[in-house]
């Protein structure tokens, strides 16, 4: 069986925030046979055409560089006023460049999110399908993991303390995966 890279990544900045717990936990689900990097959004600047030169900022080059060299990300987003994080978006808009011929054409993308919130981030998660599409990532569809009161299903060293959760999670890493792998 062959060895699948997966870049992850939180759409949050706070250190202790649900959905990098959310990232953490699912480092530690991933089914053998799958490593998840993790990658830390902290030192992507604001998108600047101006700064959108032979890849941009060293930061952007290397958060570009790592998409190109795994087989498909997860991204863990939080919801913020209905919406997915500006942090997210930002790293996202990077990323999507040049246009048509970015990393995130054609690569294939997983998301789950954690909220305080009893629905999760079921907005954020439609709203973000809505982004990548249109960067021509190739969105995974099923299935959809909605961590809601997720403050009472992680404690503060990212362990999920809530059987379920870590059920749903580790169900949609392992069908990415097998997903990932029939796509070779």
């Amino acid at each position: 069986m062959t060895q699948l890279r997966l870049l992850g990544f939180a759409g949050s900045l706070r250190k202790g925030s649900l959905n990098r717990s959310a990232l953490r936990a699912a480092t530690e689900l991933a089914p053998q046979g799958t490593t998840i990097e993790t990658y830390d959004l902290d030192d992507i600047p604001l998108y600047n055409g101006d700064l959108d030169v032979d890849g941009g900022p060293p930061p952007v080059r290397d958060f570009k560089e790592r998409i190109t060299k795994v087989d498909g990300l997860l991204i863990v987003t939080p919801e913020y006023n209905y919406s997915i994080p500006g942090v997210l978006k930002n790293a996202l808009d990077w990323a999507s460049r040049p246009a048509y011929e970015s990393p995130l054409a054609h690569k294939p993308v997983a998301f789950f999110g954690a909220s305080m919130s009893p629905i999760g981030t079921a907005r954020a998660q439609s709203q973000l399908k809505h982004v990548l599409l249109g960067t021509l990532s190739e969105v995974f569809p099923y299935p959809e993991v909605l961590v809601g009161a997720a403050h009472k299903k992680f404690d503060e060293s990212g362990i999920v303390t809530d059987p379920t959760t870590g059920q749903f999670i580790g169900k949609l890493l392992g069908a990415y995966s097998d997903w990932l792998a029939s796509r070779r």
